[in-house]
C-alpha cells in the first residue's frame, strides 16, 4: 500500500532543484505527493538559513504540526536543507518530536533514513559533509515532469566566504560537475520536451576555475547552446567578483541566452563592500554594467541588496542609492541584514538603530519601486516573444509565459500552445506581471 508525503520548500532555486531529487527519491520508497499536510504520512521541509526570519519559519513550521504527530505518532517528521545542515542535533533537541534531520549533502541518504524510523520510529540525524570526487557523484538525479522550464545544477558550494553570508558552511566549499554530465542532463531534458534551462549554481562565474570543471563557464554555455530543441538558456546566480569579459561577450554572440542577468551588488559603498568581502568595488561593477549593455543594449539587470549591515552610515546608504539610480535595476531583491551563525558580520559593531535601519529600508523599496515601474512600463503596447508555461493562476482559461527578462506574462490562449514561443502584446503593466493577447498580425 502506497504512502504519502508533502514537502514544503524554502529558500533558493538550490533548495528547488534538491527538493525535485526529494520527491524522486520518496517515489522510490512507494511514497506520493499529497496537498496537504492533514493527508501526508511523512512532512518534510527543505530549508532555508540564509536569513534569520527564513529559519524562525522553519520552527513556526514545526510547531503547528505537533497537533497532527499527537494524533498520529506513527507520522514522519523530516527536516533537510540548510537549517537541518546548520542545526544538527540541535533541531531533534529543540523538537522532540522530530524523527529526521538530514544535511544538504545528504539527500541522497533519505530514503534508508525514511525506512530506519518506518521500522524503528525514534531520531535520526545525518549532516556529513562530501567534498571532492565523493561530492560529485552526489548530484540530483530527478523525475520527469512535464515542465517547459527546468533548472539544471552545474556546480554546488561557495568558497567566496562573504562576511554576511552562511552558504559556505551549510553548503560547502565550491565544487563543479564534469561539462558532459551537464550538457547530458540538459540533452535528456529537451528530449523530454524541456525548452527552456537555468544552469545553476552559487556562484556560476567562477564554474570550472577550482580544477573540478573542464570548461569555463563561456565555453560551458556555448556547448549547453548547440544542443536542438532547446529554445532559451539562462543562468544564475552571477558573482561580480568573478565576471569575466568572455561571458559579457556571451550575450551578444549566443540567440538563445536570454537578455537578462542577475547580478548580486548588496551595496553601492565601497567602505561597505570591502566589509562585506565582497571582492570588487562600486567602479568595477558600474563598468561591467556598461560592458552588459553595450554589449547587450535590451538586457535588464536584477540585483540583490543589503540594508543596515553593520557599520553602515547614512553615507554609505546614499551611495547605493546613487548606484540604483545610475544602473536602474528592472527588480531588487532587498532585505535588512540579518546577522547569520559562524559569519565574520557577527564580530562588527553595529551602532545603527533598528528604526534608522527600517527607514532606509522603505527609502530604498520606494527607490526601486519606482524605477522598476518606469522599466516595466516601457513594455506597454510592445509585442514580445513568450515561452508558454501552461495555464495561468489567475484562471479564466488564460494561460501564462516568461519573457526574455523572466517576466511574467498572463494571456487568453488554448492549452496546446504550452511549449511554445509565441507572440503577445502587452496591455497592461502590473507591480509583479504583465497582462497581453496575441498578436495576430
Amino acid at each position: 500500500m502506497s504512502k504519502s508525503f508533502y514537502i514544503e520548500t524554502f529558500g533558493c532555486q538550490m533548495n528547488v532543484v534538491d527538493s525535485e531529487w526529494m520527491v524522486n527519491l520518496l517515489g522510490q520508497c512507494g511514497y506520493q505527493p499529497v496537498s496537504t499536510v492533514e493527508q501526508a504520512d511523512l512532512i518534510l521541509l527543505n530549508t532555508c538559513s540564509v536569513r534569520d526570519k527564513a529559519e524562525r519559519k522553519v520552527y513556526g513550521h514545526l510547531g503547528s504540526f505537533k497537533p497532527l504527530k499527537d494524533k498520529n505518532p506513527d507520522l514522519i517528521l523530516a527536516v533537510g536543507g540548510c537549517v537541518a545542515q546548520q542545526e544538527g542535533e540541535r533541531l531533534l533537541q529543540k523538537v522532540p518530536y522530530l524523527n529526521i534531520v538530514f544535511g544538504t549533502h545528504n539527500v541522497h541518504k533519505l530514503p534508508e533514513m525514511v525506512r530506519q524510523v518506518e521500522r524503528h520510529h525514534g531520531q535520526l540525524c545525518e549532516t556529513t559533509h562530501y567534498d571532492g570526487a565523493q561530492r560529485l557523484d552526489k548530484f540530483p538525479q530527478r523525475a520527469q515532469d512535464r515542465s517547459v522550464g527546468r533548472f539544471v545544477t552545474v556546480m554546488q558550494g561557495c568558497d567566496n566566504f562573504c562576511s554576511y553570508c552562511v552558504v559556505p558552511y551549510v553548503r560547502g566549499r565550491e565544487v563543479s560537475r564534469p561539462s558532459r554530465d551537464i550538457v547530458a542532463e540538459v540533452q535528456a531534458l529537451v528530449d523530454q520536451g524541456v525548452r527552456e534551462v537555468t544552469l545553476l549554481g552559487q556562484n556560476v562565474n567562477s564554474y570550472g576555475q577550482k580544477g573540478s570543471g573542464d570548461l569555463s563557464f563561456p565555453e560551458l554555455l556555448e556547448r549547453v547552446h548547440e544542443i536542438d530543441g532547446l529554445s532559451r538558456l539562462r543562468f544564475t546566480s552571477s558573482h561580480p567578483k568573478d565576471l569575466s569579459d568572455e561571458l559579457i561577450h556571451c550575450f551578444s554572440t549566443l540567440d538563445k541566452l536570454c537578455k537578462h542577468m542577475h547580478l548580486a551588488v548588496q551595496s553601492g559603498s565601497n567602505v561597505i563592500l570591502k566589509q562585506m568581502n565582497r571582492g570588487y568595488d562600486r567602479e568595477r561593477y558600474l563598468r561591467q554594467v556598461t560592458a552588459l549593455q553595450q554589449q547587450c543594449p535590451d538586457i535588464r539587470i536584477t540585483t540583490d541588496l543589503i540594508v543596515g549591515f553593520p557599520g553602515e552610515t547614512e553615507a554609505d546608504f546614499l551611495q547605493t542609492l546613487d548606484l540604483m539610480e545610475q544602473v536602474r535595476f528592472a527588480d531588487a531583491y532587498s532585505f535588512l541584514y540579518s546577522p547569520r551563525p559562524q559569519t565574520k558580520a557577527l564580530e562588527l559593531a553595529d551602532p545603527v538603530s533598528a528604526e534608522e535601519k527600517q527607514r532606509w529600508f522603505e527609502q530604498l523599496l520606494a527607490v526601486q519601486g519606482r524605477i522598476s515601474a518606469e522599466i516595466w512600463h516601457s513594455d506597454l503596447h510592445q509585442v514580445q516573444q513568450i515561452l508558454v508555461e501552461g495555464s495561468s493562476r489567475q484562471g479564466d482559461g488564460q494561460m501564462f509565459g516568461r519573457s526574455q527578462w523572466n517576466r511574467i506574462v498572463n494571456f487568453d490562449g488554448p492549452a496546446d500552445l504550452v511549449g511554445e514561443m509565441v507572440p503577445v502584446r502587452i496591455v497592461d503593466v502590473k507591480k509583479n506581471s504583465h497582462l497581453g493577447v496575441l498578436d495576430c498580425s
